[in-house]
């Protein structure tokens, strides 16, 4: 998919953001040009300022993927994921694990939740932010309740782990 926008949009870098963003917040196109959060439909001038272009590169963007086959596919058929727990995981008290990984992330998922379930942690919900859309992507669970401080070395040991956090 990725290299597919970088060849329709490579020209075209407010283009590029719009698509993005859309990915991003889980936006779908449907036949009639409109953009839509689920069923909620989503305005230009909104996800311009999102996207920080003017809303006339909302239209073209809208246009160029409805004319590619394969773009208007994928844009077509995104559904959002839902709630992320992050944010409001302290006042439901649940825990929060957020790991940077590298490029070599292969197997970091299995691993991380091995290790919190051998401490008898269950795992809530698991994000994974898109290696091709962040400089630093974050491995983000969240637990059905706080784990302990000191499995942070073992967090570590895993290969491709940069760095931990845990609250």
């Amino acid at each position: 998919m990725w290299e597919r926008l970088n060849e329709k949009f490579k020209k075209y870098p407010a283009r590029m953001r719009v698509a993005k963003k859309m990915i991003e917040l889980g936006l779908r196109l449907d036949d009639d040009k409109k953009i839509y959060c689920g069923d909620l439909k989503i305005n230009d001038i909104s996800l311009a300022n999102a996207a920080d272009v003017d809303r006339r590169a909302i239209k073209s963007t809208i246009d160029i993927i409805l004319n590619d086959d394969e773009l208007s596919d994928i844009f077509k058929n995104i559904i959002p994921a839902g709630t992320l727990l992050k944010n409001i995981a302290k006042s439901l008290g649940l825990g929060v694990i957020e790991i940077e990984v590298g490029y070599d992330n292969k197997g970091i998922l299995a691993a991380t939740s091995s290790l919190i379930s051998s401490k008898g942690v269950s795992i809530r919900q698991a994000y994974a932010e898109d290696i091709e859309m962040e400089d630093s992507p974050i491995l983000t669970i969240i637990t059905e309740e706080p784990v302990p401080g000191d499995i942070i070395n073992e967090f570590l040991k895993i290969e491709g782990v940069i760095r931990i956090s845990i609250y």
